[in-house]
């Protein structure tokens, strides 16, 4: 099973922000996206999971395969995110609940999964990412890194196939941020396949097994990493030397 878009093109009204985009990234791959302010990187994010309709174009990602000359129905979105996770940059923790209660909401109400198996599985993530010490705290009473952690298990609360991160390690410092790059690179050794916006190349560095370049809504140059040291286009090669 792979990741594959075919000629997406994405409006916001009449103004287009990606242009004929065309990818295909085989599963278990960590698929960085870089680019310039403007480029089009989160809103090409966001339609892996369908936040942004394209107006033309095929997607299958995650055993699901959409053509968009017709609109998707809300039960086909609803079915594609089950298996396509996302942390976002703000997090979106719900503030008046728990972090357990966080983790186990989404879970509960759409996989029905039993509340004790919900918890189970919670109890196990917690632990992996460090963080069972906070599970009966409420978000605002977390720090940053931490906040960041706990959306990351809740989003693999739902056992996606795809996990996609819009700038995880955003405003974090140091520490933390080495804490966010050992979870992803942990994640990639379990097979799952994750899609991440970053603007900070010693974290695209690290994380990233294929690269993707985009500058005003186009990809202009995609591969592996090896592009970091050999890229084969001058705007890259002028992005990565600032």
């Amino acid at each position: 099973m792979s990741i594959q878009l075919n000629a997406i093109n994405c409006y916001y009204g009449t103004h287009q922000v990606l242009f004929n985009i065309t990818l295909n990234y085989s599963t278990a791959e960590t698929l960085v996206l870089l680019g310039p302010s403007g480029a089009g990187k989160s809103s090409l994010l966001r339609v892996f999971n369908l936040l942004e309709i394209p107006r033309s174009g095929q997607l299958k990602i995650a055993g699901h395969h959409f053509d968009f000359m017709q609109i998707p129905s809300k039960k086909s979105i609803r079915e594609l995110r089950q298996n396509v996770g996302m942390v976002f940059q703000q997090y979106n923790l719900w503030p008046h609940l728990t972090v357990i209660q966080n983790l186990i909401e989404a879970p509960c109400l759409v996989l029905r999964l039993k509340k004790d198996t919900a918890i189970e599985r919670a109890n196990r993530l917690l632990q992996r990412l460090r963080l069972t010490n906070v599970s009966d705290r409420f978000p605002l009473h977390l720090s940053g890194g931490q906040q960041q952690r706990v959306a990351i298990a809740r989003a693999l609360m739902m056992e996606p196939q795809v996990l996609l991160f819009d700038e995880p390690t955003a405003a974090l410092d140091p520490e933390i941020k080495a804490q966010i790059i050992c979870i992803i690179q942990e994640l990639a050794q379990t097979g799952i396949t994750q899609v991440i916006v970053t603007h900070e190349m010693e974290v695209a560095r690290k994380i990233a097994s294929h690269v993707v370049y985009m500058e005003n809504g186009h990809v202009v140059e995609q591969g592996g990493k090896t592009l970091f040291t050999r890229p084969s286009t001058t705007e890259f090669s002028n992005y990565l030397s600032h």
